[in-house]
């Protein structure tokens, strides 16, 4: 299976998503997509999204909520890999103030179409959302301060390039903060092969030592990974029902080795900022 075969389905499954959400009369079920029910349900406070179109939280279908795991700033610049119908961008947009900035990086029209519509709502004038690959990012080095992403890094076939582009875009001593679903242990590879897993989040998500690897080769430091929901053998059902797999084979096979976690790493600081300046003090005590 090629790269250009996980982008377009990728892209297909993303870009129906974003269709049905705005079709009139839709609802959050859309066809069976999980939308705003199954892993990604409850995964936001009710102080979070009631300000938000409701499209915007409709059409979230995350892992997690990387906007509370960053802890953002007042004056930050945020960017989102994978934004989607824009729930993190808006949601970051809040935190980091009218002083701040949040890009959303998404390389799919709906999804562009239906998170402008979103921002337009929200009458957010700090946000802004760009039309790219999270492999090749559309800003210049050291430009933001923290990277956020919702259950999207599993679905590049390059991650390690989405690594080095994430690192590259971070200012020195920025923060890399995502939800993602990563594997502990054996995966079958029938299910490694399926295109439609690829784009359901299954079958790209990286194990948990590859991922630590792969962002330490990146050049990050402060790695970290905290599994923040196990699934269970009824959620690989769910995940795995209408592929062409065996289910009642496979499902067993993969309970508790898929799980949303935070995904936390930084981009080590220059000497004289890590320290708050001591190399200059000359040894004076």
């Amino acid at each position: 299976m090629s790269e250009a075969d996980v982008k377009e389905a990728v892209r297909n499954r993303y870009a129906e998503i974003a269709r049905n959400v705005r079709a009139p009369g839709s609802s959050c079920c859309y066809d069976g997509e999980r939308g705003s029910e199954g892993i990604s349900a409850n995964l936001y406070a009710a102080d979070e999204t009631s300000c938000l179109p409701q499209d915007a939280v409709t059409a979230s279908l995350g892992c997690g909520n990387p906007t509370a795991l960053a802890e953002l700033n007042e004056g930050e610049t945020v960017l989102d890999l994978g934004s989607g119908g824009g729930i993190d961008v808006l949601i970051s947009a809040r935190r980091v103030g009218p002083s701040g900035k949040a890009y959303g990086l998404d390389m799919t029209d709906d999804m562009l179409a239906l998170a402008r519509e979103n921002q337009r709502k929200a009458r957010a004038t700090n946000v802004e959302f760009l039309k790219g690959e999270i492999e090749h990012v559309p800003l210049p080095d050291n430009s933001v301060d923290v990277i956020i992403s919702n259950c999207v890094i599993n679905l590049s076939a390059d991650k390690d390039r989405v690594l080095r582009e994430a690192f590259r875009v971070l200012k020195p001593g920025g923060r890399f903060a995502v939800s993602d679903v990563v594997t502990r242990g054996a995966i079958p590879e029938q299910v490694r092969r399926d295109v439609l897993l690829w784009a359901g989040c299954v079958a790209g998500a990286l194990d948990e030592d590859d991922y630590r690897a792969k962002l330490a080769a990146a050049g990050f430091e402060a790695v970290g990974i905290e599994p923040t929901r196990v699934y269970n053998i009824d959620d690989a059902r769910e995940f795995l029902t209408g592929k062409d797999i065996d289910v009642d084979a496979i499902a067993p096979e993969v309970e508790g080795k898929f799980m949303s976690a935070f995904v936390r790493a930084k981009k080590p600081a220059p000497l004289s900022q890590a320290t708050g300046e001591a190399c200059c003090s000359g040894g004076k005590q």
